[in-house]
């Protein structure tokens, strides 16, 4: 059962890979990234390594989500000044 929740959220974690190699829109390109992180730090979870999973889901998912996002906003505030 554990197996096949692990080959399940590798699944995922592919295509979302891919769809963020794919999407034209980079938040959304930036959000299936932070959800690949977040799918990784539950497979860390099921594998009983709880000390990587929460260090994947903070930095992984949250702080490197979050800073994509700033500079996508700082892109579009300088593409919009120079206008």
């Amino acid at each position: 059962m554990i197996l096949a929740i692990i080959i399940v959220l590798g699944i995922l974690m592919l295509s979302a890979a891919v769809l963020a190699l794919y999407l034209k829109d980079l938040l959304s390109a930036i959000i299936a990234a932070g959800a690949i992180s977040l799918m990784a730090s539950v497979i860390y979870i099921i594998l009983a390594a709880p000390d990587v999973a929460m260090t994947e889901a903070a930095i992984g998912s949250g702080l490197t989500t979050i800073v994509f996002l700033f500079a996508l906003s700082l892109i579009r505030k300088e593409q919009e000044a120079k206008k």
